[in-house]
């Protein structure tokens, strides 16, 4: 008794499929790389080089879907099994790619640095929402052309968690495969207890460009996961309507599906995205808009029907501080993706379009995310018979506190949320000073950061981790690494 939500018809389906089909046949797909050119050419695609397009038919596609898995594991840094990407299997993680941080005490937007991001992992490892971490935000202190291994380096140092990260040139993804190769024992061992899985996009409308098509080709070699993240815009990316949008998303994720899969068949690949709708009144792209959690969920359904592993960005707040609006956004959309069965629903964490990023957030989010994951539990069943027995002896009374039932079900019927969450009385709640939320986020960020211990079990690795990222920092211009704390 799992609740489902669905948003398409079969017949709808099927037609966004057809469409999307039509698509990669007529304009076709702009592939900006030649060897993905070359690829989709020997397999029967056919290439007008001239101008990059190529046009895909429809019998490649079907043929190349049958070879991308319907499911794999990520494993944490131990080598254990932790996220499911597949079926109905639904987890979270934070945001990533933040520019900014929100100061707690003057709720001003900051430029990010070293130790914001270290901030924002501790937590995010610390709390058992979070079944992965992220490379949550930029360092503005570190080179470009290191930045995006440069992150992945603190979420190896300081969480255990799998990783949703990403690379931000073609020349830095290899590298940050043997960074978690390092811990793993080597690249054979990462591509069969994969930790990390990698975002991947397409530029819209329908063009696969040269980093992201080789971005593709180099993730399906080495075995590791890709994340295909299409970002269909409705009404400025993409066409203004939400089907229409999707029809997009499937005809951008098919080629690069094709591409990724013909690089080498059976690798692991993830039917994901980052869409939004176009606000005409404000020239903005609103994450937190509830059309752009149906694209999402529309887009999902879509994947699954094809047997694709899914992950979306849901859980963010286009709000600039923690309040009732991003409260309102973030909870609803996070149990959409919930409800939707998406594998991986990034975003929590977030505000501002995704440019900002409070640890005190992702704190509230969790418990958002707590009520989600309860929610798609669904209702079970504990006890047989459902009710009646525990009538016997009642004489109308309402006793249950006594049942040895209410004892041992309790904290199994209900989710039970810290102390960010009030359900005290208003005379507790005064007494403690009439907190709102957000003050009491402050107060359980800073717990968990005071409890926060490093991991202390790849002192080796570590080792060899750390030689590597300051070689390729005095490559970049660096001298020494940022300071890090213990």
């Amino acid at each position: 008794m799992q609740p489902k939500l669905q948003l398409l018809s079969p017949e709808i389906v099927q037609r966004i499929l057809d469409e999307a089909f039509q698509l990669l046949m007529e304009p076709g797909i702009k592939v900006q790389l030649p060897e993905a050119r070359k690829l989709l050419a020997e397999a029967g695609a056919r290439v007008d080089e001239a101008d990059e397009v190529v046009h895909i038919p429809e019998s490649l596609v079907r043929e190349m879907l049958k070879t991308v898995p319907r499911e794999f594991t990520l494993y944490n840094r131990a080598g254990e099994p932790t996220v499911h990407y597949g079926g109905d299997d639904v987890h979270f993680d934070p945001g990533s790619s933040g520019v900014h941080i929100l100061d707690p005490e003057t709720l001003e937007h900051k430029t990010s640095y070293t130790p914001d991001l270290i901030r924002v992992l501790k937590v995010a490892e610390s709390l058992p929402q979070y079944d992965a971490v992220s490379t949550s935000i930029v360092c503005n202190e570190i080179p470009k052309e290191i930045g995006d291994l440069y992150r992945l380096y603190l979420v190896l140092l300081y969480t255990t968690k799998p990783v949703v990260t990403g690379a931000f040139s073609v020349k830095t993804t290899p590298i940050m495969i043997d960074m978690l190769a390092i811990y793993a024992g080597g690249r054979e061992a990462l591509k069969q207890k994969p930790q990390a899985v990698f975002d991947v996009c397409p530029t819209p409308p329908l063009i696969w460009s040269h980093f992201g098509a080789q971005n593709l080709i180099d993730l399906a070699r080495a075995g590791v996961p890709a994340e295909m993240i299409s970002m269909p815009l409705a009404g400025a990316g993409s066409p203004v309507t939400i089907l229409g949008s999707v029809v997009q998303h499937a005809a951008e994720s098919l080629s690069g599906m094709v591409i990724h899969q013909l690089a080498q068949p059976g690798a692991p690949l993830v039917w994901g995205g980052a869409p939004a709708i176009f606000d005409m009144r404000q020239g903005t792209t609103p994450m937190g808009a509830i059309e752009t959690a149906m694209i999402d969920a529309a887009y999902a359904q879509v994947g699954k029907s094809l047997g694709f592993p899914t992950h979306t960005y849901l859980g963010a707040s286009d709000g600039k501080v923690v309040d009732y609006q991003a409260g309102l956004e973030s909870g609803v959309s996070a149990m959409i993706g919930a409800l939707a069965g998406i594998n991986m629903i990034s975003g929590a964490g977030m505000l501002d379009f995704l440019a900002c990023i409070s640890p005190e957030k992702l704190v509230l989010d969790a418990e958002a995310i707590g009520m989600a994951k309860r929610m798609v539990r669904g209702v079970e069943v504990h006890t047989d018979p459902l009710a009646t027995a525990m009538f016997a002896g009642m004489g109308f009374k309402a006793d249950f506190l006594k049942l040895a039932e209410t004892r041992r079900l309790f904290s199994k019927e209900q989710y039970l949320p810290s102390a960010v969450i009030d359900r005290a009385s208003i005379r507790s709640w005064l007494d403690s000073g009439g907190p709102d939320a957000f003050a009491r986020a402050k107060i359980r960020t800073q717990q968990l950061l005071a409890a926060y211990k490093r991991p202390a079990a790849w002192a080796e690795q570590e080792k060899e981790l750390v030689a590597m990222v300051k070689a390729l920092a005095k490559s970049a211009g660096m001298e020494t690494l940022p300071s890090l704390d213990d």
